[in-house]
């Protein structure tokens, strides 16, 4: 079996060393692929080679895995139970799903999510918008003069749309859910390079999760621990620092601006990189004056431009 993996890896591997040499070193900065051993080995291969080209495994995958280490606590699983229940419950008795859409700005609860685990995340939000109209149904005569009403399950939806902490804990896994939803939508569009967001996406969802919870440790903790664990694990590499330390986006929000000392190291460590800047003290001024918006970074029409 590892005779086998050998042989794919230096297949994979050779199969990037055509594609970089009809494409031209020159043009390819990153190379991202799957996250399987296999294309990771043959990505450092291809790094051993062509030293200015790096390997990055796919970062919506990483994402996705963060949603479903998640969704895999226990209370954001039974809460996702609950909702479920309410969702089955409504649209398995077409008067209920008929009184709901008469309603005025009645939407459907099910909404596809980005990825499957993105799903649970995006139906509890989806959920919680529908809470006025779902209270609404159920403290009306219709309801509790029907014989559904009456029954197990009628009793047990009705408690859960009633109880106020399900509202609050929807309401708190979706916006903790959140940034990390958008980030997935920005990775899988191609409206624009990504390369330059991903270190921000993930600095804002851990900085805004820890707000969340107004910086209590003991609260944050269990969610921003997954978030770092898998972004050190498969995702932290210089070129995202150094992305984004250059993205003039981010750069000049000064107030917003991560100062961590990683940032500076990853753009260090490209610069030193000689097949990649084999004039690395030009370059180095040249970086200076883009951090400190002078001579042509620091016209109106540059500024302008970073927004």
């Amino acid at each position: 079996m590892l005779l086998i993996l050998q042989r794919i890896t230096k297949t994979l591997c050779l199969l990037f060393c055509e594609v970089v040499e009809w494409v031209g070193s020159q043009n390819v900065v990153q190379l991202v692929t799957d996250n399987a051993a296999n294309y990771k080995k043959a990505g450092e291969l291809l790094h051993e080679r062509f030293n200015s080209i790096y390997w990055s495994p796919c970062f919506a995958h990483c994402l996705n895995l963060i949603l479903k280490d998640i969704g895999n606590m226990s209370h954001i699983q039974e809460l996702a139970k609950r909702a479920s229940k309410v969702t089955v419950f409504v649209y398995n008795h077409v008067f209920i799903l008929a009184w709901l859409r008469k309603r005025d700005g009645w939407k459907e609860i099910i909404r596809p999510g980005a990825t499957r685990f993105a799903t649970t995340f995006i139906t509890l939000r989806s959920i919680y918008d529908h809470k006025i109209h779902l209270q609404a149904f159920i403290t009306n005569k219709v309801f509790f003069e029907s014989k559904i009403s009456k029954t197990v399950k009628g009793k047990e939806v009705s408690s859960i749309i009633l109880d106020n902490k399900f509202w609050n804990d929807c309401l708190l896994v979706s916006k903790l859910s959140g940034s990390l939803i958008r980030l997935l939508r920005i990775m899988d569009s191609d409206e624009k390079p990504s390369l330059g967001f991903l270190y921000d996406g993930m600095y804002r969802a851990r900085k805004a999760i820890k707000g969340m919870f107004k910086n209590s440790k003991r609260m944050y903790k269990p969610y921003t621990t997954i978030i770092k664990t898998r972004w050190d694990r498969q995702l932290r590499q210089g070129i995202h620092c150094a992305a984004y330390f250059l993205n003039p986006h981010f750069q000049y929000d000064k107030e917003n601006f991560c100062m961590k000392s990683e940032v500076l190291q990853g753009l260090v460590e490209l610069i030193g990189n000689k097949d990649i800047c084999p004039k690395s003290t030009t370059t180095m001024n040249e970086v200076r004056l883009f951090r400190d918006n002078l001579e042509s970074f620091g016209k109106p029409i540059a500024l302008s431009m970073a927004k």
